[in-house]
């Protein structure tokens, strides 16, 4: 008995297909899929993992989210794949990017941070999912399915993230600086300086963040804020 073809392995758009494929994509269509990841072996384990599924296939790889807006306009992948944090141009960047160029295009973060700030600034740019990487397969494959046929598709955890996110105050500009410089371990008169702003300027911010972030110390502002997502925006 002769053995079954192998899927390639290369990022290839356009080359011949093979009779079985081609057998293949005539029962049932194949999307095309653009994965973004800057980890090697993460990105290696998922063009495997899908490439096993009869109705998906990678046209392309990038390693970082300028790399994947440049990919996405080559390639025009059915689905995106797109992790949160790469060097270079970070995920949301990388959505707003490709969305510029065509507002429909349907991506899925697929990302290690769950956070209810990066998980809003995810879905604030335009991605029809939000997934993490321990996510089990199918759930993956659906995913991928839904998004394909327009649909949005939000795990219930992530939709309780996203409503209590959405629920939050937001912090202004001002007082993301202050937040920043208070992590950093700099006092009021520091922070002050550093922002050419009063002392007591900087009490009032920090009195607001702490109502904001429903917190009463300098030590659980930072905890809520790392859990948030907000202090690697």
């Amino acid at each position: 008995m002769a053995k079954a073809e192998k899927k390639p392995t290369t990022s290839t758009v356009g080359a011949p297909q093979s009779p079985g494929k081609r057998h293949a994509s005539a029962r049932r269509e194949v999307i095309r899929i653009l994965i973004a990841d800057d980890h090697t072996v993460v990105r290696d384990g998922l063009v495997g993992i899908v490439r096993q599924e009869q109705d998906m296939d990678v046209v392309a790889e990038a390693g970082d989210g300028r790399q994947a807006v440049e990919l996405w306009k080559e390639h025009r992948p059915d689905v995106t794949l797109m992790d949160l944090r790469m060097p270079g141009l970070d995920g949301v960047n990388a959505i707003y990017a490709i969305r510029a160029a065509e507002p429909k295009a349907r991506i899925i973060v697929l990302t290690t941070f769950d956070g209810d700030e990066d998980i809003y600034r995810g879905m604030r740019a335009g991605a029809r999912s939000y997934l993490l990487k321990d996510v089990r397969r199918e759930e993956l494959f659906q995913c991928i399915r839904e998004v394909h046929a327009g649909r949005t598709f939000i795990p219930p955890a992530i939709a309780a993230k996203l409503a209590e996110r959405l629920s939050a105050e937001e912090l202004s500009p001002r007082e993301m600086e202050v937040l920043r410089l208070l992590a950093e371990g700099k006092p009021n008169k520091l922070i002050g300086a550093g922002l050419a702003i009063t002392e007591v300027t900087v009490k009032s911010h920090v009195q607001s963040l702490f109502r904001k972030l429903n917190v009463l110390s300098r030590t659980e502002a930072i905890a809520v804020a790392n859990r948030r997502g907000l202090l690697h925006l």
